[in-house]
């Protein structure tokens, strides 16, 4: 930081001398990029706007619609042009209100405990003791049947606790960041089924709903998990929003500890008896969810475009601070810095703020959809089926813009500072990837690894052979006990980190727009062949 420092400083000490090379521009613009980004930084405002005025941003929720015209009117406030909203087809909306959860004996005690997302509230106070049976596939149905009429199911195991292996906060060191500079051989096996993101599908919006249909026919009045966090995390996630498949009962998510408690006094008798009240409701009227999109419009309409993006959309539990708000506001900042500067790309640099992203990257599919590519068979299925099917429907058609986008990049992965950006096995990436972040190594961002990173908006370019990238961030409590968790507020975001993202990501967005050479795009993927034409499955395996 010393060096940096000093850098600024002789970039005062010319700026003073002087002035008419401020007034031609012919200041280099990276020191221009980080004098801006470092002095005049507006992260913590537009943060405090989105994060704890609007708070969280569950899909087509009202907060999610405040937050969708917020941001339509940050990026024209920032100035942007040809600001819109791109809607595509999602579900119902819902929205969490507030819970009270108590469990009334063997002693009273106030509960941890948050609603399911897309389950009913109560209508009220319900009291009820609980039952504990466990189910996880329909065919433990057979057991609880007929036991489980005017009861609470505790549905998870309860384990035995999960005290933590390794500090909570940690930023990367060279070994953690080398160990992503390599490439995987990837494994195909079309003769097992299921891939493995359809079972995930299944175990997360499937059989939830055949878990409810279940549970209510045997007269069950409410239902609840373990939370998969210790520490008094809570998460809520939940995946039922289509239209026409809601579930009947209220479900509820309890911390683990509350719930191995509550497991343990219905093991040893008499049964806990608990009182739910839960304030959540379905938002009905606009099916569709939307992204924001915005340019900064290049010199040469012929150029194509470079682009970055980020979801806007959060859980309920808090308020999506580092998921996603501070991506949302690394790249607004990011404009900001540009537009400040008066900077005229050659390219258009466009930014895109996802819908739905946390429900299987609704947004950023239906925008790959609509202007790059489409996949054969695509049309005949519903938003829901694309989620666990377009990966593998060929062939691939590109349309007639997917030569005019030259390069995506991603932000997801919490407040940390960009220590370098994922190749994502894009080898002829490489060489412009570090050109064009190599006047940011003073800042930490360094490395250019090989590796792919996924669970987030820019893997859908890759699916396509477009080039879309994952910046590489120090994680500090994100995967501990922030992603997803009622402890992602304001708080956990940290505003050097995200000055010096803003800082890279503004950097990289307008030397990509200027540069005469573009990234290459991968070969346009085809569908693959078995890696082993001689493995056999059991017949009942997916």
């Amino acid at each position: 930081m010393k060096i940096l420092r000093f850098a600024l400083a002789g970039a005062s000490l010319l700026f003073t001398a002087s002035p008419a090379a401020l007034v031609a521009q012919d200041t280099d613009d990276t020191a221009r990029i980080m004098d801006e980004g470092f002095n005049r930084s507006q992260v913590q405002q537009m943060a405090h706007e989105l994060v704890d005025e609007i708070g969280p941003r569950i899909t087509n929720s009202t907060n999610m619609r405040i937050a969708e015209d917020w941001a339509v009117e940050k990026l024209r406030e920032l100035g942007m042009q040809d600001v819109r909203k791109e809607g595509f087809e999602f579900g119902r909306g819902w929205e969490f209100g507030g819970s009270d959860v108590q469990m009334l004996g063997p002693r009273p005690l106030e509960l941890t405990a948050i609603p399911v997302a897309w389950t009913p509230g109560t209508n009220g106070p319900i009291e009820a003791e609980i039952i504990v049976a466990p189910i996880s596939k329909p065919e433990h149905f057979e057991a609880y049947r007929g036991k489980l009429a005017g009861k609470i199911v505790l549905v998870s195991l309860p384990g035995t606790g999960d005290e933590p292996s390794r500090v909570p906060f940690r930023r990367l060191d060279s070994s953690d960041i080398n160990s992503r500079d390599k490439i995987s051989v990837p494994q195909h096996d079309t003769k097992g089924g299921k891939t493995g993101l359809q079972r995930f599908i299944e175990r997360v919006k499937d059989f939830p709903l055949a878990l409810d249909e279940f549970l209510a026919s045997e007269g069950a009045v409410a239902w609840a998990k373990i939370s998969y966090r210790d520490g008094k995390l809570l998460h809520g996630t939940g995946y039922a929003h289509e239209v026409g498949k809601s579930p009947r009962l209220p479900g509820l998510e309890i911390a683990a500890e509350d719930y191995r408690r509550l497991a343990r006094l219905a093991t040893t008798g008499p049964a806990p008896r608990l009182m739910i009240n839960t304030q959540a409701r379905f938002v009905d009227g606009d099916t569709k969810s939307y992204n924001i999109i915005g340019d900064i419009p290049g010199s040469d309409p012929s150029a194509g475009y470079v682009m970055a993006g980020a979801h806007i959309d959060s859980w309920h539990g808090a308020d999506g601070a580092v998921d996603n708000a501070a991506g949302v506001v690394t790249i607004m900042e990011a404009i900001r810095i540009l537009k400040s500067m008066g900077v005229e790309p050659k390219r258009t640099i466009r930014v895109a703020l996802w819908g739905a992203e946390e429900q299987g990257l609704y947004g950023s599919r239906a925008y790959v959809r609509k202007y790059l590519v489409s996949r054969e068979g695509e049309q005949g299925l519903s938003e829901s089926e694309l989620l666990g099917q377009w990966d593998g429907l060929f062939p691939i058609t590109p349309k007639s813009g997917f030569k005019d986008m030259k390069v995506y990049f991603n932000m997801d992965n919490g407040s940390g500072k960009f220590r370098g950006i994922h190749a994502e096995e894009n080898l002829g990436a490489i060489p412009l990837l570090r050109k064009w972040m190599a006047p940011y190594s003073a800042l930490g961002a360094t490395s250019v690894v090989k590796g792919k990173t996924g669970g987030t908006d820019h893997i859908v370019f890759q699916a396509v052979g477009l080039p879309g990238f994952q910046f590489i961030q120090d994680p500090l409590d994100y995967g501990a006990r922030l992603h997803h968790s009622n402890a992602d507020t304001l708080d956990h975001m940290r505003p050097d980190d995200l000055r010096q993202a803003s800082i890279v990501m503004a950097g990289m967005l307008l030397a990509a727009a200027n540069d005469e050479k573009t990234l290459p795009h991968e070969p346009l993927p085809q569908a693959p062949v078995d890696t082993n034409p001689f493995s056999h499955h059991y017949p009942d395996e997916d």
